[in-house]
């Protein structure tokens, strides 16, 4: 008898170190799963889930693709923090502030150059310039591209966020607020800017293409080293759904307004402040990122002691795209 237990016993445990070892194996090779987000600001993530293009890819793989909505950059990234999805999509400048707290992220697509910010005001404000945001209150998402965008803004007419009141709402409510009059101003975001703009009595008064960042797709820097050929497989569906955007605006801005719940002419005016031509991360971003990196370092939004040329080298990796882009 003892002797049949002890016979038991090896087996059994010579079956649980099999199966560890199969397990580790097969996720050493693959993940079960991989979670992308999708965006209004993010067109093509939108046509993307629309069409199933991630779940067709993957299908082959036995690996499971599932969407989660991020209503801004600052939720994109607490999901990437938190390990609710493998891929974020973002502002760049967004993405580098979470990057100089440790985010361990990488930024390895671009879904577009977007003019989705933009200073915001009603029709009836006497709000004329940015130097008059001066003791005004201010409604911004913190830690997204519209709140760079109005530092930034601040920063060129000699101001500062001290200067103003800021109200942290995220990007709708920071809308909403605007039209009530809860707030002087808005850095708004699209498609709820485009929407306000042509539905309400508002007005921007402050543009500047040049302060808006990059739409980046983020990777987590685990997920990319243990599956980097499920990375370029990600790339690739994301460059199907680019130039399906770029051969179909009609189609696309149909979609982007059936998914925003927003009108045909406001998704359109949307996509027409999209510019979907470079998708590979570059040279161009890491002077937009520096550049806005030292802005973010005047207002003690990263540290001075962080070196920002290093940082934006670190989230910039252009590799991935360049091997699936030719």
């Amino acid at each position: 008898m003892k002797k049949w237990l002890g016979f038991l016993t090896a087996v059994l445990l010579l079956i649980g170190v099999v199966g560890c070892s199969s397990s580790t194996g097969a996720e050493e090779g693959k993940p079960e799963k991989i979670v992308l987000d999708y965006a209004f600001y993010s067109p093509t993530s939108l046509v993307l889930k629309k069409f199933g293009w991630a779940e067709e890819a993957f299908e082959k793989e036995g690996i499971k693709v599932e969407f989660v909505l991020s209503q801004g950059s600052n939720k994109a990234l607490e999901f990437l923090n938190s390990s609710s999805v493998d891929f974020g999509s973002t502002a760049g400048a967004a993405a580098l502030i979470a990057k100089s707290k440790g985010s361990p992220i990488e930024s390895v697509y671009i879904f577009s150059k977007p003019e989705w910010t933009a200073l915001v005001t009603n029709e009836d404000s006497s709000i004329q310039s940015v130097k008059d945001l001066k003791g005004k209150k201010v409604a911004a998402t913190i830690g997204t591209d519209p709140y760079i965008f109005l530092l930034r803004a601040l920063d060129e007419a000699g101001l500062s966020a001290a200067d103003v009141e800021v109200v942290n709402l995220q990007h709708a409510d920071g809308g909403s607020a605007l039209t009530t009059g809860q707030v002087d101003a808005w850095a708004g975001l699209d498609p709820h800017m485009a929407r306000l703009e042509l539905e309400a009595d508002t007005k921007i008064f402050y543009r500047n293409p040049e302060f808006n960042t990059y739409g980046t797709l983020n990777v987590r820097t685990e997920f990319a080293k243990k599956y980097p050929d499920q990375v370029k497989k990600v790339i690739e569906v994301y460059e199907k759904a680019r130039t399906w955007v770029l051969d179909n605006p009609e189609e696309a801005a149909k979609i982007l307004a059936k998914e925003a719940q927003i009108s045909l002419e406001v998704a359109k005016k949307e996509l027409e402040r999209n510019d979907f031509s470079s998708p590979i991360p570059g040279d161009v971003q890491k002077q937009a990122l520096n550049s806005a990196g030292s802005v973010l370092q005047k207002g003690d939004i990263i540290q001075n002691d962080v070196e920002v040329e290093s940082l934006v080298n670190d989230l910039i990796n252009p590799e991935f795209a360049k091997a699936v882009i030719k």
